[in-house]
């Protein structure tokens, strides 16, 4: 019987889950066991869980389960030198040469466990079955526009926090950019599922937006367009393809760009297109200031989605659903893929 334990996040400000209680209802009647860490800020309460049929855990208690339990939870693990037995599924951003990653992997290695990494579930097409992007473009376009607001009225971007729903995050920022002229912002990326999310939050704020992807930037740059906006959006994963965008000489280049949404935000990758910063922004301050005249914020928090944490799980659980169905056979399919990836970085 495949076991799947569902841990709790760990990492402050992290409400969501991967699966709902539907979906553990789904599993539970094709034969799944499925354990549901107890959680003191989960967006979707443990009871309906337990009553799909899940059994209890206490908070954090994953590193104990079964040695056969498959460990499902989204964010990274607390940053420890514990080794790690298990199979888990997660975001384990250890491919891409990320230093906290390198650390994760030397875990696997030591505990004979295995990554699945959410981010490398793809089809035979090369594409991923679930992710998270409509949901931190939505959400990084807000943000990055409430942080062009409070620049334009002399500040910098305050503290943010969690949202009822979308329709709340876009009536916030709208009323941020009362009485200022509307930004141009550039997304580059969009025009798939995760560009969408950022060009519907600039709607709704009646911004002006310039929408590239694939075609525009084949060129490999250089891109002065970006530097003519108001802000710019990067909606693209870091990967060796991917050209530099925002080069570290743009915070001394002559430019309108006020604010960059760093939205994929991996600066620790050697192959982050936007050279301008260097580490990850939070909801307490949600932008660093990378030069003062003219001012230049960027915008990289790395749990956009999180600010929306009902609308982001359900979204994301729906589409991952029919793959944690097929967990019975982690050889073959998505999971067979996602582990020729974590074999392939772990050696």
């Amino acid at each position: 019987m495949t076991h799947l334990w569902v841990r709790a996040e760990q990492r402050p400000q992290e409400e969501r889950v991967g699966v709902t209680p539907e979906g553990v209802a789904a599993l539970i009647a094709q034969g799944f066991r499925v354990t549901v860490e107890d959680s003191p800020c989960r967006a979707l309460p443990l009871a309906p869980y337990l009553a799909a049929g899940a059994q209890a855990a206490p908070f954090g208690s994953w590193p104990d389960a079964p040695r056969d339990a498959i460990i499902f939870g989204l964010k990274e693990l607390p940053d420890d030198d514990s080794p790690l037995p298990h199979r888990h599924i997660m975001f384990g951003h250890a491919f891409k040469g990320q230093p906290a990653g390198q650390r994760l992997l030397a875990r696997f290695r030591a505990g004979g466990g295995a990554l699945y990494d959410l981010e490398y579930l793809t089809s035979e097409q090369g594409r991923r079955v679930a992710a998270f992007g409509y949901w931190a473009d939505y959400a990084g376009a807000a943000v990055s526009l409430l942080a062009y607001a409070a620049q334009a009225r002399g500040g910098i971007c305050p503290p943010v926090a969690r949202f009822d729903d979308r329709h709340a995050m876009a009536h916030a920022v709208a009323n941020a950019l009362a009485g200022l002229d509307a930004p141009r912002v550039l997304i580059i990326g969009a025009l798939g599922r995760v560009g969408t999310g950022a060009a519907d939050l600039c709607a709704a704020a009646k911004a002006s937006v310039t929408r590239w992807d694939m075609a525009e930037t084949a060129h490999g740059g250089p891109f002065p367009e970006i530097l003519a906006h108001d802000v710019f959006l990067n909606c693209i994963l870091a990967s060796p393809q991917t050209p530099v965008f925002v080069p570290s000489n743009a915070r001394d280049t002559p430019r309108k760009l006020r604010v960059v949404g760093d939205i994929a935000c991996d600066p620790t990758s050697e192959f982050s297109p936007v050279k301008v910063y260097d580490r990850a922004t939070d909801w307490d301050a949600p932008v660093l200031r990378v030069c003062n005249d003219p001012v230049l914020d960027v915008m990289a928090i790395d749990n956009l989605p999180s600010l929306l944490p009902v609308e982001s799980s359900q979204d994301f659980a729906a589409q991952l659903l029919p793959h944690l169905l097929a967990l019975d056979d982690f050889s073959a399919g998505v999971w067979g893929r996602a582990r020729a990836v974590f074999e392939q970085h772990r050696a």
